[in-house]
């Protein structure tokens, strides 16, 4: 009996949720065979306990019919505990028929939300996945913004993903960040005029045919409102939390409170808002200036995560495709953005040990 017939063997077992087999999705690691029995490396640090048990079960019992194999051990990490399923609430705030899988190999999904456009999310979420990588996690960053994607170009980013076996999709790798985006895929005259069950299937795919590999984050930069593709996204995978970006004026404040709603609504954990374009520093006189008003995101009633002033060079970052982390990670917003990452680590980290609790 060889490597090979083993792998053979557990490419005939699917994971719970998706069509596609533990082999193809990168969950088997080394594999030893020895006289009368196999051992097996699960890579399994972010499925459910549901998950990794029946995931055994299975294993051993499509070994054990081989010839001559009588005993499988399985060396897995344990998931975090307390990761319940998530269920997403109907018109009548019952919870959907559908079941919501992990991503495998993804340790922790963040949404990056706005109530409306123009508040900078997009530029949020790219600093935020680029800081969460600084601060030593391995981090994929989704832009679901199928209608306008931005951030190939806010990245840099020219590559085109690459196609791997089964219709998957290898993501493109930049700043160290591995990046999924619909704008890998139109060129800049390709209008995206499609329905809404289009644009979710386009959600659907880039979160189980992407072959993310090991994350601690993967960051989702969402569109803005409350619409198809948000709800798809809580509908497909269970979310460890989302983050709000507003800027201080009310306009801005009054969509905010429905994206609010929205995560609140679909059980999903908010871990506090982030105020973009909170206020304009003279850069010669250093004075302070509250362009859009004062206060904004205090309003909410969230955790506020920090405060993003209005400057030239995190505009240039974006426009040139080298975010201002990565072109002077110095820079008192770059350090801001940094601050941000650390208070979404520690609040997705009190979130998880409320949920033990």
């Amino acid at each position: 009996m060889s490597e090979q017939d083993i792998i053979e063997r557990l490419k005939q077992i699917s994971y719970p949720g998706s069509p596609r087999d533990i082999v193809t999705l990168g969950l088997v690691g080394n594999v030893e065979v020895q006289t009368d029995s196999v051992v097996i490396q699960l890579r399994a640090s972010s499925m459910k306990e549901e998950v990794l048990r029946h995931l055994r079960g299975r294993i051993t019992q499509e070994l054990t019919r081989l010839p001559g194999i009588e005993h499988v051990h399985i060396h897995a990490v344990a998931p975090p505990a307390g990761q319940g399923q998530q269920g997403p609430v109907g018109k009548a705030g019952n919870p959907a028929v559908r079941e919501r899988a992990d991503i495998p190999g993804v340790q922790r999904i963040l949404a990056v939300a706005s109530g409306k456009g123009g508040v900078g999310k997009s530029t949020v979420a790219v600093n935020l996945a680029l800081a969460l990588g600084s601060l030593g996690n391995t981090v994929g960053l989704l832009d679901a913004d199928i209608y306008g994607p931005s951030v190939p170009l806010m990245m840099g980013a020219e590559a085109t993903p690459r196609a791997g076996q089964d219709k998957k999709i290898y993501p493109v790798e930049t700043y160290g960040v591995s990046l999924i985006s619909m704008g890998f895929f139109l060129d800049d005259q390709s209008p995206a005029i499609w329905r809404g069950p289009i644009v979710m299937g386009i959600v659907r795919q880039f979160l189980r045919d992407v072959i993310w590999g090991e994350l601690d984050y993967l960051v989702v930069d969402l569109p803005p409102g409350t619409g198809d593709i948000a709800l798809t996204l809580t509908q497909e995978v269970p979310l460890h939390g989302g983050v709000v970006v507003t800027t201080p004026q009310d306009v801005a404040l009054l969509d905010v409170q429905r994206g609010i709603a929205m995560f609140k609504q679909v059980k999903v954990p908010i871990l506090g808002v982030i105020e973009n374009m909170s206020f304009y520093q003279c850069p010669v006189c250093q004075e302070k200036e509250d362009v859009f008003g004062h206060g904004g995101a205090q309003k909410t009633g969230l955790k506020v995560l920090g405060e993003i002033p209005l400057v030239e060079e995190v505009r240039i970052g974006g426009d040139t495709g080298k975010p201002l982390i990565v072109a002077d990670p110095e820079h008192p917003v770059a350090q801001e953005f940094f601050g941000i990452a650390r208070q979404v680590v520690e609040a997705e980290q009190m979130q998880l040990q409320h949920s033990v609790h």
